[in-house]
């Protein structure tokens, strides 16, 4: 459970952390703290979601 938690958090991680950097330019905010934030605060809330996406694949399986 653990390997594929790993390999869904690298996609999962970086589509949140990606959409976030878009969500704070659009928002005007384009300097470089504020895309670092949001990179980090996406790829932080990657964690609970990767846990419910591996959690509800190894139900079905």
């Amino acid at each position: 459970m653990l390997r594929l938690g790993f390999i869904l958090h690298l996609f999962i991680g970086s589509t949140l952390a990606g959409s976030a950097v878009i969500a704070a330019l659009v928002l005007g905010r384009d300097t470089l703290t504020p895309i670092l934030i949001a990179a980090a605060l996406g790829f932080i809330a990657a964690f609970p979601v990767t846990w419910m996406v591996t959690k509800k694949l190894y139900e079905n399986a």
